[in-house]
Parts: C-alpha cells; sequence; structure tokens
C-alpha cells in the first residue's frame, strides 16, 4: 500500500458522521455497485444479494444474501466463513418453515494465491426428513432438542472439502457427515429456549474445525426502503433498518487459518459463495454468486444480471470498464452537483476488485471479484463500523465482519473518499437491531415467529405523516423542527405524455454550522 492510500484510510478518526445521502439507486443500486464492483454483479433488487437477479428472485432456496470472512475474535488462529441464503425470512411465515434446498450445492470457494480460481473449496448438501406425514405441522409439541421427537420436520446436512489444481479436483475429503440444521424459531409456544437449539446446532468437527447450519436473524442492516419512491414520499421511513425482524438461513464454518491461506508469507486468501441447482436432466447449474456485498445490485443491466450469477471471478475482467468508468459518481454529480471524482477510478480497482497494496493485495493478483481477507492482521477487540475507513484494518474491505457498515463505506469510497473528496455519506443504519454473539457463529439467534414482523403487524397503522410538507417532484420537503436537515428530490419529465422517475433520489443533509451549499462544495 502506498503511503498516500494507507493515510487516506487511516486518517478517518473523529469525523463527524453528518451526512446521510441515499439515491434511489444509491443505497441498493449504488452503495455497492457504486464500489465499481457492482459492475460485477448481476441482479437488481433488495439488501446486499436478497432477491437482486431476475432469475434468483423468483428461487430464494439458492438466493445467497451475504458473505462473511473474518479472523476470529475469540480464536485468532482461526478464520471464521459465513454465508446466509432465503432473503426476507418472515418468523412467522408457517406452516412450511425455512429449510435448505435438497437438490442444491451451496459452496464457499477459497483462493489463497490470487489467480481468481478456486484452491479450496466446502461443499454443503441438505438432506430433509418428516417424521409423520399424516400431520400438516413443522413441529407436534414442544421442541427441547435438536432429536426431540416432536420436531416433525428437520434437516440434517454433509460437508465435503474439494481441493482444485486448475479447476480440476485433485482431492476431495469429507468434513462432517449427517449434522443436524437448527430450525426456524416458530415460536414460544413450540420452542421454549431456542438458545438451547443454537447450541447443539454447533458442532466440533475435530482438528480445530467447528461448524454450524441453521437460522439466524439477517445480520445485515440498511435502510432498503427507497425503492418505496422515496421513502415512503414523506422522509417516514428515513433511517429505519428495512431487515429488521428478519431471518435468514446461515452456514457458518471455522477452520485454523493455516490450512486455508498459502503460507504465513502470504496470508492474504480470496472468498466467494456459489449455489448449483440440479436441472431436469440431472445436471447442476450454478444460480447464484456472490462475494462483495451488495455488487450484484443495480450496475450491470437486467440484460447482463442472471449471467453473472452463472459466472466466475477469472472471467471478471471484462468489467473492467465499468469498475474504471463507474456510473454511480456523475449520476450523484447529476442530481447532488456533489462533483464525481476523475477516472479512471484505480482506488475503486483496489478496494473492489484486487485488494490493497500492503493491506489485502496478493502478488499477482487477477481482478476478480471476491471478499479479500489478511488472515495475518489481528482482530480488534473495539471494531469500528467503517472498518479501513476509520482505521481499522482488520474491518471491511479487509474481509467482512458482521459489524462493518458496508453501505456506508461503499457510498464513501465510490464518491472519492480514498482520492481526496471527504464526504460522510450514509444511510443512516449504523448497526444490526440485534446484538452479535462472542463466541462462533456469532450471528444472533433468529426473530421467533411470536414476535416478528408479522405478528407485530396488527399494533401498526403504517400511516405516518410526521407534518411532513411535500412539494411537487424537484421541490424541497422540510420536517417540523428540523431546521438543518433537508430534502432534495429529483425526478424528470419524459416524452409529452407524462412524467417518468428516471432519477429519483433523496438526501438527507445535517450540516453543523455550515450552509448546505457549501457543504456540497467541499464535499
Amino acid at each position: 500500500m502506498t503511503a498516500e492510500l494507507r493515510n487516506r484510510l487511516t486518517a478517518r478518526i473523529g469525523r463527524s458522521r453528518a451526512i446521510a445521502l441515499i439515491t434511489a439507486g444509491t443505497l441498493a443500486a449504488g452503495g455497492l455497485a457504486a464500489a465499481g464492483v457492482a459492475v460485477l454483479a448481476p441482479d437488481a433488487a433488495e439488501a446486499s444479494s436478497h432477491r437482486e437477479a431476475p432469475l434468483i428472485s423468483g428461487q430464494p432456496q439458492y438466493d445467497t444474501t451475504d458473505v462473511y470472512a473474518f479472523v476470529s475474535p475469540d480464536r485468532p488462529d482461526t478464520t471464521t466463513l459465513v454465508a446466509n441464503w432465503i432473503p426476507f425470512e418472515d418468523p412467522a411465515g408457517g406452516p412450511n418453515f425455512y429449510t435448505f434446498a435438497d437438490d442444491a450445492q451451496y459452496d464457499i470457494h477459497i483462493d489463497n494465491d490470487g489467480d481468481a480460481q478456486g484452491d479450496y473449496l466446502y461443499r454443503w448438501t441438505f438432506q430433509d426428513h418428516v417424521r409423520n406425514k399424516k400431520t400438516f405441522l413443522y413441529n407436534t409439541g414442544p421442541v427441547t432438542s435438536l432429536d426431540d421427537p416432536d420436531l416433525n420436520v428437520f434437516q440434517t446436512y454433509d460437508i465435503d472439502l474439494f481441493r482444485l489444481h486448475d479447476q480440476q479436483v485433485v482431492g476431495r475429503y469429507k468434513v462432517a457427515n449427517d449434522i443436524p440444521v437448527a430450525p426456524s424459531n416458530v415460536g414460544k409456544a413450540s420452542m421454549p429456549d431456542y438458545n438451547v437449539l443454537r447450541r447443539q446446532a454447533v458442532r466440533d468437527l475435530g482438528r480445530g474445525t467447528t461448524a454450524f447450519a441453521g437460522q439466524s436473524d439477517d445480520p445485515f442492516f440498511l435502510d432498503l426502503r427507497v425503492f418505496d419512491l422515496l421513502y415512503g414520499g414523506n422522509l417516514s421511513e428515513v433511517g429505519d433498518d428495512t431487515l429488521k425482524g428478519y431471518n435468514v438461513n446461515t452456514i457458518a464454518l471455522q477452520v485454523p487459518t493455516a490450512a486455508i491461506r498459502r503460507s504465513a508469507k502470504q496470508p492474504v486468501i480470496g472468498i466467494w459463495s456459489t449455489t448449483q441447482r440440479r436441472t431436469a436432466d440431472g445436471d447442476w447449474a450454478q444460480v447464484s454468486r456472490l462475494g462483495m456485498p451488495l455488487v450484484n445490485e443495480v450496475v450491470n443491466p437486467l440484460k447482463d444480471k442472471d449471467r453473472f450469477n452463472a459466472s466466475s471471478p477469472w472471467n471478471d475482467a471484462q468489467f473492467l470498464r465499468n469498475v474504471t468508468e463507474p456510473e454511480l459518481p456523475r449520476l450523484i454529480e447529476g442530481i447532488y452537483k456533489i462533483k464525481a471524482p476523475a477516472t479512471p477510478r484505480n482506488d475503486l480497482v483496489q478496494v473492489f476488485l484486487t485488494g490493497a497494496p500492503g493491506l489485502n493485495q496478493p502478488p499477482h493478483v487477477r481482478p476478480s471479484e471476491m471478499l479479500r481477507l489478511n488472515t495475518a492482521v489481528p482482530p480488534t477487540a473495539r471494531p469500528k463500523r467503517l472498518g479501513v475507513l476509520d482505521g481499522d484494518t482488520a474491518g471491511f474491505p479487509n474481509g467482512r465482519r458482521l459489524t462493518d457498515d458496508v453501505v456506508d463505506i461503499a457510498l464513501q469510497v465510490v464518491e472519492g473518499e480514498l482520492v481526496g473528496a471527504k464526504n460522510d455519506l450514509g444511510d443512516a443504519v449504523n448497526a444490526n437491531d440485534q446484538s452479535f454473539g462472542a463466541s462462533f457463529p456469532y450471528v444472533a439467534l433468529p426473530h421467533s415467529g411470536s414476535d416478528g414482523p408479522t405478528a407485530k403487524a396488527a399494533t401498526t397503522d403504517g400511516a405516518r405523516t410526521d407534518g411532513v410538507t411535500q412539494l411537487n417532484a424537484g421541490g424541497l420537503i422540510q420536517g417540523p423542527g428540523d431546521d438543518d436537515n433537508t430534502v432534495l428530490i429529483a425526478s424528470a419529465a419524459s416524452g409529452g405524455a407524462g412524467v417518468l422517475l428516471i432519477g429519483a433520489a433523496l438526501v438527507w443533509w445535517r450540516m453543523r454550522r455550515r450552509p448546505v451549499r457549501a457543504r456540497a462544495h467541499r464535499a
């Protein structure tokens, strides 16, 4: 890493977090896409990879939502890999609750020499089990253990490890066999102490390896409801965690770092996930791919999104121009008059495609989209949500921890934080709604069907107005008492017949002692 880049990466401590910028394509579309990697991405819609591509949006069991990789904080000689599937699980979504697909291969790939090809592949496969097919019930009584006969529908899984060379299998090993999956958290009457079930689902596999598969709280946090035409049209949704109260299905693996890195002298690994689904003729087809968060959302046009989900990192060079000349900063400049950084954006290439020199770039790296983790960087007892931007080199984009605020980081980087354009962009959601665990698998317990979004819906009228006055498109919205909060809405007329919302965007600017216009010029 050059001295200048290192200084820019670490000179963030103590800066005011005053501005939240969200465009109807910035968070989902831009936040990551902005990162310049989304260009390598294939889908079009919600939170990280949640329902991000046309085809995968109709296949939630195969839809990877997020991938995390970090040096284990309580076992620093190990690395923890976490991947999630099935977006937007409503805890009360019975009677058929949430299971992994039994006709899928769930894979986590590891590249430990920077050539964009996997050297290790961990594969999870799941098997369904039903004790009594004559009832519609998921459980026939209170479930107090994973082997409780009242758990009527349950799953087990195997883990296989493949060693690869030039994409050819040179070794295969059985890591786990017939391990129980933690079930969906149906509710307090059905599962009176879900923490017991979680603990039983964490399995020591020997040789320093620990595994978990089951339901958890969705650890990704952000305000995604920009798609509701500018946060409900009256700011009633700004700064809310869209994924609060929802669950996902999680696989997690903790392995000795020495077993997956190239060597102590080359400690950087690249990580991404894929999902393969069995086709009608018995073959396997890759339908989902995810490495860096949010990249599948909005940069690639619709015609490319499904193609990316079926592609591999070693073919990502075809998208390089989208990274070096990203569209998002130009859109932000047109809407908010915040000057776009000059191209080519080599800073985005380093952060999102190759890793930063001296931090997490392996030698002779081949540009490709994946998480890159320097396993030699020790964990910190006080992780900072902005990771490397705030001087915490153990955080994103050096791997990804559960607590890393990847939306804010991506927005700030795409707007030139590393090339001198200091800014404080973000979505006003800075932490998950649930606290994470201090030990493996670290993800929070899943929300119960007794208290999930559906169960609470009856107490919410959903009609907040907050006294906000709304002017027509292109005008100004201001809330009562918010002398320092302004919102710009941009839209455009199209044709002679009507109005098309083509660039609708919302900016929430909280200023300290400086007028809005002066702050915008500084950014």
